[in-house]
């Protein structure tokens, strides 16, 4: 209990560096990509930057792990955290995990739960295509046959992609770029049906209160109290 106790102390204490860290890197990362004739002293300072957050991430997922008292249950419960350390790609997404955290998208409530969700998966639908299309484009903008030669180009490609729409006038040639493209795919099909259950539960919650309220409405004592306040 006590080491659960310091771990969220830390996890409190750690929250908003998390978050600017995640956008920095995301900023560097996407610099190093699309600006490829830079000066050498410039890209070496923004490697060196990445670098430096990427061993931040692995202290604090390191001090988190230590300090959990079911060690299982942190490493189920914090796939993102593990993931950010150990495959370059991931890490950007980093962000989503440190959200999560926020205080104010904390709370048991419906309200809290649906806001939370709202906010969360906006958020990863908006960086999950913009770092496969970095990431992409990345790969496969040098490799021979490829038709994929602009940031714009990968992006588009990225949007049909998860929209399932897939015009095929733009696609990856690459191992990784075809690998990064069945990552797409998969989060897009998650995303639909996350979105999909968030709507569903809205609509069904809307409809229990709705009952609800007729209920109360068609009460005796409750039309009584109500006759009386009207007089009143």
């Amino acid at each position: 209990m006590a080491d659960d106790a310091k771990r969220k102390r830390w996890e409190a204490a750690t929250v908003w560096p998390g978050v600017v860290s995640s956008v920095v890197f995301l900023v560097a990362y996407s610099w190093t990509v699309l600006e490829p004739n830079m000066g050498r002293l410039l890209y070496s300072v923004l490697i060196t930057l990445l670098a430096l957050i990427w061993v931040a991430f692995l202290v604090d997922y390191v001090v988190r792990f230590r300090l959990a008292e079911d060690k299982r249950s942190f490493v189920k419960h914090n796939v993102v955290d593990l993931l950010s350390v150990l495959i370059p790609v991931a890490r950007p997404f980093r962000l989503i995990a440190d959200l999560f955290r926020l205080p104010s998208l904390r709370g048991g409530s419906g309200s809290h739960l649906r806001r939370r969700i709202l906010i969360v998966a906006g958020t990863f639908v908006v960086m999950f295509i913009y770092v496969i299309s970095l990431a992409v484009y990345q790969v496969e903008r040098y490799a021979p046959g490829s038709n994929i030669h602009s940031f714009g180009d990968s992006l588009w490609w990225a949007c049909v992609t998860m929209a399932t729409v897939g015009y095929g006038d733009y696609y990856p040639v690459t191992v990784t770029g075809r690998l990064l493209a069945i990552v797409l795919m998969i989060g897009g099909i998650a995303i639909v049906g996350t979105a999909s259950a968030t709507i569903v539960n809205y609509l069904s919650e809307q409809t229990q209160q709705a009952r609800e309220r007729r209920a109360r409405e068609h009460r005796p004592a409750d039309r009584a109290d109500r006759e009386a306040d009207d007089e009143d």
